[in-house]
């Protein structure tokens, strides 16, 4: 997948735990991890909202894309 969910590399500078996290954004430690590994297929506005407001972000340093090598081919 193109989408990286860079939420590790935000939580991580924040020194802020999963379940801490988890509990703040409103949404289970399973599902951060679902986020994390990239195996998320849609992420509501709300979490994404929540998720900004939580790590005091803006959506761009959640999400980035990244071409997949048949889009650098082109």
């Amino acid at each position: 997948m193109a989408i990286v969910v860079d939420i590790e590399v935000l939580l991580a500078r924040r020194r802020m735990s999963v379940a801490e996290f988890a509990d703040a954004v409103g949404i289970t430690p399973a599902n951060v991890a679902v986020l994390k590994n990239g195996r998320a297929k849609a992420v509501r506005f709300s979490t994404l909202d929540a998720v900004c407001r939580v790590l005091d972000c803006q959506p761009g340093e959640v999400l980035r894309w990244v071409p997949d090598e048949a889009d650098i081919h082109v």
